[in-house]
């Protein structure tokens, strides 16, 4: 043998094993791929389900959302009429509903007078057209206190 077919074996069994390396790698990538495939396929065949679900309860609670929506449209017109009538009524009724109480007071406070006298206050002695001065009015030093000179 020559050194020519010396290096073209070695080549060729170089060759050889490149092949089969790359073979091996390549039969793991088509494993791998039809992994994902099948991966992907389970999880469509459960992803449509569930977003057939949860498209349907969207639905369920945008229906929901407005019935509430119409509740709360009509609490607050009750709640308007309500707050009208107590208006009313307190405009209406207010005025002789105090007058009424004022009444009744006035009567109770007279008919308690009449059942237990007061005692008589003490008696204070007037000097009929004389004015006493008072202690504010008083003059210091030829000066009233409240003012210029009166």
């Amino acid at each position: 043998m020559s050194g020519g077919e010396v290096a073209g074996i070695l080549v060729a069994v170089f060759w050889a094993i490149l092949v089969s390396f790359l073979a091996v790698v390549l039969v793991r990538l088509a494993q791998t791929l039809r992994a994902t495939t099948k991966l992907v396929a389970d999880v469509t065949e459960q992803a449509v389900p569930l977003l057939a679900d949860a498209s349907a309860t969207v639905r369920s609670a945008q229906t929901q959302l407005d019935k509430v929506d119409a509740i709360a449209s009509d609490v607050q017109e009750v709640t308007s009429n309500a707050s009208a009538l107590s208006t009313t009524v307190a405009s209406t009724f207010g005025g002789p509903l105090v007058k009424v109480a004022a009444f009744g007071y006035g009567v109770r406070r007279a008919i308690g007078r009449k059942a237990a006298p007061e005692p008589e206050p003490a008696r204070r002695s007037v000097i009929v057209g004389r004015t006493v001065p008072s202690a504010r009015g008083r003059k210091r030093n030829g000066r009233s206190s409240r003012g210029p000179k009166d």
